[in-house]
């Protein structure tokens, strides 16, 4: 168990500081390439170039190899602990998002955001103190093909959606990449051919492909989702999407438990650390948040449209 939550709390370092790196590269783009033919949607959102643009950047390079990192300590959490407690503790990468982004990024957060974040760290210790051991992950195959088809749905359909929404998908790009890795972590537990190693069952896993696909969608749409809105309002919703569905799955299809006698500390924990996230994103609107230091103030797609560049 310590060593599952070492690996965890890893992960989520990782995953917080990439996420910050990654909004750094994203937003200097952003001001590069503003007044760039087609570089916003019809409805103000990024398009395709402008998102691949900002990959480009060495803050996002850097960014992304910390994710990476992320993911391998997050899968190995993830075979070592519940998920609604693996899960939860990776996904408070939203403390050190909000921490380092008041030095990289220029944000002041409010009281409300710092109390916030005191909640998700209270209820962390909950989850902990309550979890038990973490079930099988032993399914049916046709769970695993249902993971796959549920992951292409939810990132095909949400690019789409978010593509037709513009800017006011930030929050829904955010929740969608964080099903994304929800689901990715879901696949991590159930995937076959691991213990003991066996390459053809890997390889002919549907879950394999649920991984990749979840991981892919994922990272673009939280890419998406730091461009046109806040990093911590994008980041909390990705920590509903990633910690709720695949805690319940985790408890009722997966055999995770708590400690005996201890179940209601872990649903407290768990709700706690869930409405924290959510208050972190309902304070962290763009708005409150000063402009970001030693640079101009990014031209909205508005007003990129009224110096007569196409969008």
């Amino acid at each position: 168990m310590l060593i599952g939550l070492l690996t965890a709390v890893a992960a989520s370092i990782c995953y917080g500081t990439g996420s910050v790196l990654q909004a750094v590269g994203s937003r200097k783009s952003a001001r590069r390439e503003a007044a760039a033919a087609g570089q916003f949607t019809g409805r103000g959102g990024p398009s395709l170039a402008s998102t691949a643009k900002a990959a480009t950047t060495w803050e996002f390079v850097v960014g992304t190899v910390l994710d990476f990192i992320g993911f391998g300590l997050g899968a190995l959490a993830a075979r070592m602990l519940p998920l609604f407690l693996s899960q939860t503790v990776i996904s408070a990468n939203l403390v050190i998002t909000a921490v380092l982004s008041v030095r990289l990024l220029g944000i002041r957060l409010t009281r409300a955001e710092w109390t916030s974040i005191g909640v998700v760290c209270s209820a962390l210790v909950l989850l902990a103190s309550s979890a038990g051991p973490e079930g099988s992950g032993h399914t049916p195959i046709a769970t695993h093909w249902w993971l796959l088809a549920i992951s292409l749905l939810l990132m095909a359909g949400g690019t789409v959606l978010v593509r037709l929404l513009g800017t006011r998908a930030a929050i829904l790009a955010g929740l969608l990449s964080g099903l994304g890795f929800g689901a990715l972590g879901v696949g991590v537990r159930i995937l076959n051919g691991i213990d003991p190693f066996d390459l053809g069952a890997l390889l002919t896993d549907p879950a394999l492909y649920a991984i990749l696909v979840a991981g892919i969608g994922g990272m673009y749409l939280h890419t998406v989702a730091l461009q046109i809105g806040s990093v911590n309002g994008a980041t909390a919703a990705l920590v509903v999407g990633e910690t709720v569905l695949p805690g319940m799955i985790g408890v009722w299809w997966l055999g995770d438990t708590s400690r005996p006698g201890f179940a209601w500390l872990a649903v407290l924990g768990f709700v706690l650390a869930v409405a924290g996230a959510v208050a972190v994103a309902w304070f962290g609107a763009p708005e409150a948040h000063g402009a970001e230091p030693d640079d101009e103030p990014a031209p909205t797609p508005r007003e990129t449209a009224g110096s007569g560049a196409p969008r």
